[in-house]
């Protein structure tokens, strides 16, 4: 297990102060368009905001109360209280910058366990507990983060005006999505013993692999949205209908109940909409080729449809930087997927009974969930 470092440590409190500043920025949009009577776009926002914060809020009580078992009830009430208030986060970002600061700042006040074991004990509280807001974080990004960006660029599309606030609003989400997906990626480093160090070359071509492909679908949907509401919502379902009966197939085991584990694979339908989602131990050069093979058939159809079917929207929307935008952005990430996939990721683990590529849950589960949570969860 790699160490917590300083860098870690400040990490974090920039990912909180962000994290801070986003719902901020939130309400202020929302605030604006309320004032500007588009009622519909101000109630989107907020129902964005509002679902990524009650699902995040369950699972980061469920785990809370999972890992807990068996200790004073008192402290469980009160930390269900204060996830029933959307504050569950805070609790974590605590948690995780006190154990932080003790490794990080090689802290030794009292004796407490570090000085039992401070190369271990403590070590393992802080990459844990920075392990659990980074999913949480991956889960935000997708319900919250990633249609408030789809949202916006549509707004920008659909309408002349543009204002100060709704650029704010992109570049939080791209902020936002961005530092999610790098931080993942670290914790999951940090979490497995047998995962080379997350370089920095690393992080740039995951990022613009997974910011690149995430921009230019997005961009697609925006497209088909400015042609049809109503189709947009239809592909929107049908792709969740698929991510999740997907989900359905590989019988994933990553929470302890039934509801929780129904609602982690409806989560994961709605991951699928946007980028490619790994939930099994197996190898994922298939599956990831289909994946994206389906996105660029599918914005290559968009594109033909506003050539030949409705050229009089073309002028309206700047078709052609749109266009140019949403192919180059696709073919861009897909050079850097196949850069990082040959390259930069790391495709064994050390551990003789395990497979060639990350999960997120799976068959191996059980054997490793002594080792952490993160093992469970491990997004490709």
């Amino acid at each position: 297990m790699m160490k917590f470092t300083k860098q870690n440590f400040f990490v974090l409190v920039g990912g909180m102060i962000i994290y801070v500043v986003d719902i901020g920025v939130d309400f202020w949009v929302a605030s604006r368009y309320f004032c500007e009577g588009q009622y519909s776009w101000s109630i989107l926002i907020l129902c964005f905001r509002g679902l990524s914060s009650v699902i995040t809020q369950i699972f980061s009580y469920e785990w809370f109360k999972n890992d807990w078992e068996g200790t004073d009830t008192g402290k469980l009430e009160l930390v269900f209280l204060v996830h029933l208030f959307h504050c569950g986060i805070f609790i974590r970002y605590w948690f995780a910058l006190k154990y932080g600061c003790q490794v990080a700042f090689k802290q030794t006040s009292g004796r407490g366990a570090l000085e039992a074991d401070p190369s271990n004990l403590i070590q393992k509280q802080a990459i844990d507990a920075m392990t659990d807001i980074n999913m949480l974080r991956v889960f935000k990004a997708f319900l919250e983060t990633t249609p408030q960006l789809f949202l916006q660029i549509y707004i920008l599309m659909e309408h002349d005006k543009t204002h100060f606030y709704q650029y704010a609003a992109i570049v939080m989400s791209f902020c936002g999505i961005s530092l999610s997906m790098v931080d993942y990626q670290i914790s999951l480093r940090k979490s497995l013993p047998d995962k080379d160090e997350f370089h920095v070359l690393s992080k740039f071509m995951y990022l613009f692999y997974k910011l690149l492909t995430i921009t230019s679908w997005i961009l697609s949907i925006s497209l088909i949205t400015l042609l049809s509401v109503r189709i947009s919502v239809i592909l929107l379902i049908f792709l969740w209908i698929c991510g999740f009966t997907w989900t359905l197939k590989q019988h994933t085991t990553f929470c302890k109940s039934k509801k929780m584990e129904y609602l982690y694979r409806t989560v994961v339908g709605i991951i699928l909409i946007f980028s490619f989602f790994n939930i099994k131990e197996r190898r994922t050069k298939l599956c990831i080729s289909i994946y994206y093979a389906t996105h660029t058939v599918v914005t290559l159809g968009i594109l033909f449809v506003y050539m030949f079917w409705k050229p009089s929207i073309i002028e309206e929307i700047c078709f052609t930087v749109v266009s140019i935008l949403t192919i180059s952005s696709l073919v861009l990430g897909i050079i850097f997927l196949v850069v990082y996939y040959s390259h930069l990721h790391p495709t064994t683990y050390c551990r003789p009974q395990t497979y060639s590529d990350d999960v997120d849950g799976g068959e191996g589960q059980k054997e490793r969930l002594k080792t952490g949570r993160f093992q469970n969860f491990l997004m490709q």
